[in-house]
């Protein structure tokens, strides 16, 4: 019988999952959630929008999905998201009580401060003077973020790298949700994805995610990454699952917490600290993980259940990056964005994944929205291969093979996987 998924998303994240998920035998729709960002899922089969179906729950009913995959935790905030889950929809994110890991930066720090996992210093305050009182008192270089993970929230992350940087941003920032300060640690970061259910915590893959939007780490950070790295990593060669993951064990026991878990981290002083916790696939890293697994509707379907499962490998899929394309002004707002014609010279031999552009009369365009103005993510390349610099040999040779006025990605792709191989290396001496 044909597993169904619904996916509650746009643009490349539901693009790739649905796309992927169909060739393993699935039958797919998507619950589109944002205005924008259509026309890849569209292209895959059937799909509503949230604009006309303000409730998912009647299009569940007559879909009948046996997979839910949320992009982001905005559900969670809808007027339909407690009968959702009351009427035990088999949703592939944590909920209730586990969801608060993720939602709120301040309860995650305190939670791993319980358990005795090192964190950055932080602090929440609540409005300008509270934190120019902080500076006072407790002086440091902080990245400053929103209290409340949302998307719609109105601070994304500002790293101030001096205490002068945060002096000057603390001045600039809204404070309508409050502000969460947490300490600079400096630039080892990197992250690590596990599967959490039937009573095991299964490691999945390490990965790097680069936000600054132009080459050499340059410019402002980008609501999502411009380009991204991952690799393999069942075995936590790394550490990173035992020493930030599995430590929360008796509290995943405690919220009955089922699903993904990212964890993000910095290294200071051969240290990692637990920067933040994502309880959804993240948006960059997912199309790759399931790309790299052998069997993935199984084994999304084996988590979803909360029973263990096996996990299968593809060796010629070791290692993966993720390049983004994109144009005339990302991540700036650019007012009157024209309609431009987006071109693929010829087919790519890796994977493309569609995110802000629309099609008329067969041509492709980046979308042009009358109802927001934004800069354009236009689409995400993604390759995997046995090793690292062959994977990123590919996606720079087929990168090139797209043509939209104005874009750009980054170049330094081989000097982030350099970096990438020689932190992880050393960290390897280590333990």
């Amino acid at each position: 019988m044909t597993s169904r998924v619904m996916v509650m998303g746009v643009g490349a994240f539901a693009h790739a999952v649905q796309s992927i998920l169909q060739e393993d035998g699935a039958e797919t729709a998507c619950y589109l959630t944002r205005p924008y960002g259509h026309y890849g899922p569209s292209a895959l089969g059937q799909t509503w929008s949230a604009e006309d179906h303000p409730s998912p729950l009647p299009l569940f009913e007559k879909f009948k999905p046996d997979l839910i995959i949320p992009q982001a935790v905005a559900w969670a905030e809808q007027p339909w998201a407690t009968d959702l889950v009351q009427q035990g929809w088999p949703i592939f994110c944590p909920v209730n009580d586990a969801m608060r890991i993720e939602i709120s930066r301040q309860e995650s720090s305190e939670l791993c401060r319980q358990y005795g996992i090192p964190v950055p210093a932080f602090h929440h305050v609540q409005n300008r003077l509270e934190a120019r009182k902080l500076m006072q008192d407790d002086p440091r270089p902080y990245v400053l973020k929103n209290p409340i993970c949302s998307p719609f929230s109105p601070i994304h992350a500002i790293i101030c790298e001096s205490v002068a940087d945060t002096l000057g941003w603390i001045e600039r920032v809204d404070y309508a949700e409050g502000l969460f300060l947490q300490e600079y640690l400096g630039k080892e970061e990197a992250g690590h994805f596990v599967f959490i259910s039937g009573g095991e915590i299964s490691s999945l893959v390490t990965n790097q995610e680069f936000k600054r939007a132009f080459t050499g780490d340059m410019g402002p950070l980008a609501g999502a990454p411009l380009a991204g790295l991952v690799e393999q990593d069942p075995d936590d060669k790394y550490g990173l699952a035992r020493e930030l993951i599995h430590p929360l064990k008796p509290w995943f026991e405690k919220t009955g917490y089922t699903g993904p878990l990212q964890v993000t981290a910095i290294r200071k002083n051969g240290v990692w600290h637990a920067i933040e916790y994502n309880i959804r696939l993240g948006v960059t890293t997912t199309a790759l993980l399931l790309r790299m697994l052998k069997n993935p509707l199984q084994t999304l379907l084996n988590v979803v259940r909360n029973q263990t499962t096996a996990l299968e490998w593809r060796p010629e899929k070791y290692f993966g990056c993720s390049l983004t394309l994109a144009g005339y002004g990302y991540p700036y707002v650019v007012p009157s964005v024209p309609k431009l014609p987006v071109e693929v010279s010829t087919p790519l031999e890796c994977d493309l994944w569609w995110n802000e552009v629309d099609e008329d009369n067969g041509q492709l365009y980046m979308a042009n929205h009358q109802n927001y103005e934004m800069g354009h993510r236009i689409a995400d390349v993604n390759a995997c291969a046995p090793d690292m610099y062959s994977a990123v040999k590919l996606i720079e040779n087929e990168i090139r093979k797209l043509r939209c006025l104005a874009s750009y990605y980054r170049l330094d792709l081989k000097e982030l996987a350099d970096k990438n191989l020689s932190l992880f290396s050393s960290v390897k001496n280590k333990l």
